[in-house]
């Protein structure tokens, strides 16, 4: 199980040159998350080689035509040396309507024809395609950019189902293991027909001693990410109250135990999000640097 941590606006981070200066400074995966802020793609791109591996956890597909994110990923491949791992997700829903007055109906359906659209192009194929949800005429190359890997945001059956189809793999946030090893990792290697597919779970997490204040603390800080009802529909299925309750948080001991029940859900990948106090944060920084 390979272990990353995350960058950008999932720990408040906006300041690029200390973004870049970290993630240069990463020895596994480096992972960046795309808020309202600082463009993820873009961020990558300025912070140049640096881990052996780099990713987009995840970028919101409705808002970039197929055309513009693969010219997008191209461009960091070309600039980074082919190390991206690009991870696109439908996005939160309320957001996608309320500020950018985009549909967000039948997201299965609409994931299905980006990614017969995308993968391609990526690919640097032509496309031709008058879809449903989707029109999409031309092709995208970039000298020396391979195509990369793509990864999707799933939680429902019907979205795993295409991830595991046309995707590489999937990402996870705030899902619980119980939900992780009953219901993700089954559902996408299902639907993957024999080939090996990656999943990454991403988490918040604390090193510390004081495990119930910093709970407490998630709990508020993180109140209204329990409501979206995306995240609340995974929420609901672990059996937990909110976010707090999949934090993971406590002294390195109890840490290494949490970890080691992620490892056994069958997860490939966990993308950490360091949370807390600066000395906390420094604390679980050089927690994951010795077990990765």
């Amino acid at each position: 199980m390979r272990i990353g941590l995350a960058f950008g606006d999932v720990r408040g981070q906006r300041d690029l040159a200390e973004i870049t200066r970290q993630i240069r400074a990463t020895r596994g995966t480096a992972w960046i998350s795309q808020g309202p802020n600082l463009d993820a793609l873009t961020t990558l791109a300025v912070a140049g080689n640096g881990p052996a591996e780099i990713g987009t956890a995840v970028v919101p597909f409705p808002q970039r035509h197929p055309l513009v994110l693969a010219s997008q990923a191209l461009t960091v491949q070309a600039a980074t040396g082919n190390r991206l791992i690009l991870g696109i997700g439908a996005g939160i829903s309320r957001m996608v309507d309320s500020m950018f007055g985009l549909p967000t109906d039948r997201p299965a359906r609409r994931l299905r024809e980006y990614l017969e659209v995308l993968r391609p192009l990526l690919r640097g194929e032509p496309v031709d395609h008058h879809g449903e949800t989707l029109t999409a005429v031309g092709a995208v190359s970039v000298h020396g950019a391979d195509a990369p890997p793509v990864l999707v945001a799933a939680l429902g059956p019907a979205m795993l189902r295409v991830a595991g189809e046309l995707a590489d793999g999937t990402i996870t946030w705030m899902t619980g293991p119980r939900t992780l090893a009953g219901h993700v990792v089954p559902s996408i290697t299902k639907a993957v027909n024999g080939r090996a597919p990656r999943i990454v779970a991403g988490f918040a997490i604390c090193v510390t001693n004081a495990e119930g204040a910093v709970r407490t603390r998630f709990a508020t800080d993180y109140a209204l990410a329990g409501q979206v009802p995306e995240y609340r529909a995974m929420l609901d299925r672990e059996g937990v109250n909110g976010p707090a309750d999949v934090l993971l948080a406590g002294d390195e001991d109890a840490i290494t135990k949490q970890l080691d029940q992620l490892r056994d859900t069958g997860v490939t990948d966990l993308i950490l999000a360091p949370i807390g106090t600066p000395a906390e944060q420094a604390r679980t920084v050089e927690f994951l640097r010795l077990v990765r």
